[in-house]
């Protein structure tokens, strides 16, 4: 519970009616979409302005009061989990795209804008933003930028990183940053807009970003393409990456996850496929073209026993919707999914996937696998039920070897969902002790009070691999 010296400063800054403590609104904001990680914070507060944000982060710097950003909750690391406790800021009212300069091909918009609407709005002149993730319907920009969120059409376009060229920020000490702008080039000083895409909140508060944006492209075709059996359609992405064709989107399901998903959608998918690759092309049609015709080619070479293009837009709408419900889809099936997202060179798709269903047969899990193949991201979800502690256990021992082997194979312990409080004890498998302790240096320079999203990605010295406690 807040001071009432606290909260009445907070009440002076933004107002009574953007200020909730009442237990409805705190348990409301007492988790995020991971799985088993829940902790009622102190209050939600939703600021009008940067002014406002600034105004409640010297307030919270003051009393050393835990400041958790959040957007719309759909985080898979924990990492918007207010775990110690303290405000949620939330950007309701910090939802607007506040340009669209076609001269220089940007927008700048506010933290609280859905991913889509961004979308939509560069749609509607002609231009394109391409970072897609799965849940960029209900997504925020702010959440995206924090956790430098993927997509399915990662491959080709890359990541939220790419595409955000300035920000402004509220420093943990209530001071204002602009970083970077509307430019192609820019070496003055370290690169801080870099450093806060993927810093999970842990560095300060974005309250505003200029975006990039790139002319739409002229077309787009989109394929199915079947296998009997998994490691063919995984070397089927190595080949037409080894081809020098880079797809749109180039998907990977198994045929655990088809079949939930075709319950979900109910639009034909072949669930009689072990395997299936979903791919795209987009741009000029001569390119799309010659490029599908190659892979068409390539799948059949590796063993696809049928390759199809969809016939219409709406049919190929349809393939490209099922394949964003698949989390949803497999949600429906146990009380508890955990989705993850080892992430290996695309060269090594093949030995992963294999990889991930020789640790689910050891520890009897039922483990299904999609994901962004292309870019070498797999998504292994497991189906389990937290009540059953006994599982949950194999489940933990499980994704702690599948983590192993991907940073063996030259991979990481995530590509899109962040570390949070879920990869805390794994962190060190990739950074390493060293690469720990750079960062936590970062941190405390910036932070020193360690108010911002604490808990999250760096733990104080000596704590970074505890296994965190579930609340």
């Amino acid at each position: 519970m807040l001071h009432s010296e606290v909260k009445g400063k907070l009440l002076a800054i933004v107002g009574a009616e953007n200020v909730e403590d009442n237990n409805a609104s705190l348990l409301a904001y007492s988790y995020d979409s991971t799985a088993r990680f829940q902790a009622l914070p102190d209050a939600m507060v939703a600021p009008r302005n940067t002014e406002e944000v600034a105004g409640v982060v010297k307030v919270c710097n003051e009393h050393k009061i835990p400041i958790a950003p959040r957007g719309s909750g759909t985080n898979l690391c924990a990492g918007t989990t207010p775990t110690k406790g303290g405000i949620v800021l939330i950007f309701k009212h910090m939802n607007h795209i506040l340009e669209i300069d076609q001269e220089n091909l940007t927008m700048t918009v506010e933290p609280g804008v859905y991913t889509k609407d961004i979308l939509n709005a560069a749609i509607d002149v002609g231009l394109f933003y391409p970072p897609d993730p799965g849940s960029m319907h209900i997504s925020q920009i702010g959440g995206n930028i924090s956790e430098n969120s993927g997509g399915l059409r990662g491959l080709k376009y890359g990541v939220t990183r790419d595409y955000v060229l300035g920000l402004e920020i509220v420093l943990p000490n209530g001071e204002v940053i602009q970083t970077g702008g509307k430019l192609a080039k820019d070496v003055a000083g370290y690169d801080l807009t870099r450093l806060y895409i993927g810093a999970e909140g842990t560095l300060g508060v974005i309250t505003k970003a200029i975006l990039k944006l790139i002319p739409q492209p002229e077309t787009k075709k989109t394929m199915l393409a079947l296998y009997e059996d998994l490691e063919a359609a995984a070397e089927t992405v190595s080949a037409i990456i080894a081809n020098r064709i880079i797809p749109a989107t180039l998907e990977f399901l198994d045929q655990a996850t088809v079949q939930v998903v075709e319950d979900f959608a109910e639009i034909g998918l072949p669930v009689e496929a072990k395997a299936v690759l979903l791919i795209e092309q987009d741009g000029p049609p001569e390119v799309v073209d010659r490029d599908m015709d190659k892979i068409e080619e390539l799948c059949k070479d590796n063993r696809a026993f049928d390759v199809q293009v969809a016939k219409t837009v709406e049919e190929a709408e349809q393939l490209t919707a099922a394949r964003r419900s698949a989390l949803s889809a497999l949600s429906r099936l146990k009380p508890t999914t955990i989705l993850e997202d080892a992430t290996v060179p695309r060269s090594e798709i093949a030995k992963m996937v294999k990889a991930i269903g020789e640790i689910a047969e050891k520890y009897q899990l039922n483990i299904c696998t999609f994901g962004h193949a292309g870019d070498g991201n797999l998504h292994p979800t497991c189906l389990t039920d937290a009540r059953d502690e006994a599982e949950i256990e194999l489940v933990e021992k499980a994704f702690e070897e599948i983590f192993q082997q991907a940073v063996a194979l030259g991979g990481t312990i995530t590509g899109e969902h962040g570390v949070g409080m879920m990869k805390l004890p794994y962190l060190h498998l990739k950074a390493g002790e060293h690469g720990i302790e750079a960062m936590r240096s970062i941190k405390q320079a910036i932070d020193p009070n360690g108010i911002m999203n604490p808990g999250k990605m760096i733990e104080p010295k000596g704590r970074q691999r505890m296994v965190v406690e579930h609340q």
